[in-house]
């Protein structure tokens, strides 16, 4: 996970110091667009993989296979719609992200050289987490660092050598994606253990088998959809509060923290995912005290993990922020500024996600996709709004930390009440 996030931080580093702050500001604006794609593949992925890990818990090997395979062709259906889209309409769809006349050509460069990874990125993302459930955890990382290790080369090469700017690293995304998910094909053909491809057949029957499948999976993987949409949405509403109080150079350090929350975000989502096959194979089998173990060991590693980030945040801000820009630019001393403020959010957000995590994994969806939309929409939109008007700057760079702060207590108020009163954790 933490690799996965690793492509877009690499593509701020180099675009930042290759291109300037308008470049940066330019791919922050299509970013929303990449968490979308993400947040589609990892929730076919973590939807199939709840119900794989059941059905394999009660050695039902062939529904397995069926759900692995429709999760691969609804999912790239999906993508593929929204990779026409943006390749016909590049310049509206940038505009609806928030692109000004400035950022307009950057944005659409970004746009169209990326989209056309999305279809393998949803490889990847799907692949991650059906093949640490076949048994290979190994391989699913591999899968991640090594398109990873070679996109930080064509970034390089396309950046600075062959002067393609935005446009060079959006290519070396795509590249690096049409690996990785080839890499992913490649397993499930010719490496898998229990779960392989499956043909599914084409009668009404079927169809209507794969629509209820796909709408089951859609339901327990929706939460994490959710997170990514919520980014896409703390990009947008930020951009336009920071383009609106602090202009270009305001978005320029927004984006940033907007490149450095995917990586809080996947360090998190990587304890609570794998975390996810455990509980839900012992959900499946009824083994209650597992459950419960596996939940306080997930709780306790997110916590370290909080806090050893908001640690690095705050001390190290100057050296991260200089990653991305030079310490003469308007915008490194806003980025500075802000970073520590922005750092608050790392535990609690941690520790909701696991949360999220577990429910998805016992099939609670409808508690994952409400506090979901808790911390993504509900607490942060109006907090973007109101904040920056009560505290000015600082207002703006604590919208994520509320928001995160407020939906830890709803979480765990309802958690403490419901364990308490019903004395087990299955609420």
């Amino acid at each position: 996970m933490i690799f996965n996030s690793v492509l877009a931080v690499i593509d701020g580093i180099f675009v930042g110091h290759g291109v300037g702050p308008i470049g940066l500001a330019a791919v922050n604006i299509i970013a929303p667009m990449f968490m979308i794609c993400t947040g589609i593949g990892l929730m076919f992925g973590i939807g199939a993989s709840v119900i794989a890990s059941i059905r394999l818990s009660e050695n039902n090997d062939k529904a397995a296979k069926i759900i692995m395979t429709q999760s691969f062709v609804v999912g790239t259906l999906v993508i593929l719609l929204i990779a026409i889209i943006s390749l016909l309409f590049p310049r509206m769809v940038a505009g609806l992200l928030g692109a000004t006349d400035e950022l307009m050509p950057g944005a659409t460069a970004y746009l169209r050289n990326m989209i056309p990874g999305a279809p393998f990125l949803l490889f990847q993302c799907i692949g991650m987490m059906l093949i640490r459930l076949d048994g290979s955890p190994k391989f699913a990382m591999w899968c991640e660092v090594v398109p990873a290790l070679i996109n930080i080369v064509l970034d390089y090469i396309m950046v600075f050598p062959l002067g393609m700017g935005v446009a060079g690293a959006a290519l070396a995304t795509t590249i690096s994606c049409v690996i990785g998910g080839i890499m992913v094909i490649a397993y499930f053909i010719w490496h898998s253990d229990r779960l392989k491809f499956y043909r599914l057949k084409t009668s009404l029957t079927s169809i209507v088998l794969t629509l209820r499948n796909t709408w089951y999976m859609i339901k327990i993987g929706f939460a994490t959809f959710l997170s990514e949409c919520a980014m896409s949405v703390m990009m947008i509403t930020g951009n336009f509060v920071f383009l609106e109080r602090m202009g270009e150079d305001g978005v320029a350090a927004f984006s940033i923290a907007c490149y450095l929350f995917p990586v809080v975000f996947s360090i998190s989502n990587a304890v609570a995912q794998s975390a996810q096959p455990i509980i839900s194979y012992n959900y499946g089998a009824h083994h209650d005290e597992r459950i419960i173990r596996a939940l306080k060991v997930a709780l306790i590693t997110a916590i370290s993990c909080g806090l050893i980030v908001t640690a690095i945040l705050c001390l190290g801000d100057k050296f991260i922020v200089g990653a991305f820009i030079s310490s003469k630019e308007p915008a490194f001393a806003f980025a500075c500024h802000g970073l520590p403020l922005f750092a608050i959010c790392a535990v609690f957000f941690a520790v909701n996600i696991t949360f999220i995590g577990y429910y998805q994994s016992i099939e609670a969806a409808g508690k994952s996709t409400l506090y979901t939309l808790l911390r993504g929409i509900v607490f942060l939109v109006p907090s973007f709004l109101t904040l920056p008007m009560l505290l000015g700057d600082n207002g703006a760079w604590l919208t994520i930390p509320v928001a995160e702060i407020l939906t830890f207590m709803v979480i765990v108020s309802v958690f403490i009440n419901k364990h308490n009163n019903k004395k087990t954790i299955q609420v």
